[in-house]
């Protein structure tokens, strides 16, 4: 039976779910759509934030004692001309996708406890999930470009 949990402090985890367990999960089974695990710890400790204008949540899907699905939602303190939240990351375990729909369960979860719209970046080679995204309701209206000044 798949468990599903939002994480919405730092006191909701323990020592079976830890932040660098759910860091590992998200950093190997992202593939070659993630990040490093600095920046995935980062999103969950802005998810965990109390301070004005960050917080959010963490999903998490369990089956059979075994994690085997993570989502990251970050709110933005904004509104209007920015979505009130950023899915950061939405990762399945490789040997669960598909077949138990464990990835469309984390984000009905997220959608229904969300306040306000949500945004999300997904990568153009990434099918399987933009796929997965428009069948839930997600359009595309922007095109997101990104200048990274040089790191000297």
């Amino acid at each position: 039976m798949l468990d599903i949990k939002v994480l919405k402090t730092k006191d909701d985890l323990n020592d079976s779910l830890t932040k660098d367990l759910l860091v590992n999960f998200l950093h190997f089974h992202l593939d070659e759509f993630g990040d490093n695990k600095s920046a995935i710890s980062k999103s969950i400790d802005y998810a965990f934030s109390d301070d004005k204008g960050k917080g959010g949540f963490v999903i998490t899907a369990i089956y059979d004692m075994k994690l085997v699905g993570v989502l990251v939602m970050n709110e933005t303190g904004m509104s209007e001309y920015i979505p009130e939240n950023t899915l950061v990351y939405i990762a399945v375990h490789k040997n669960y996708r598909v077949v138990k729909g464990i990835g469309r369960y984390l984000m009905e979860k997220a959608l229904e406890i969300s306040d306000g719209d949500i945004a999300l970046h997904v990568e153009y080679d990434n099918k399987t999930a933009i796929k997965l995204y428009k069948r839930i309701g997600f359009s595309t209206k922007y095109v997101e470009m990104r200048y990274k000044k040089c790191q000297n």
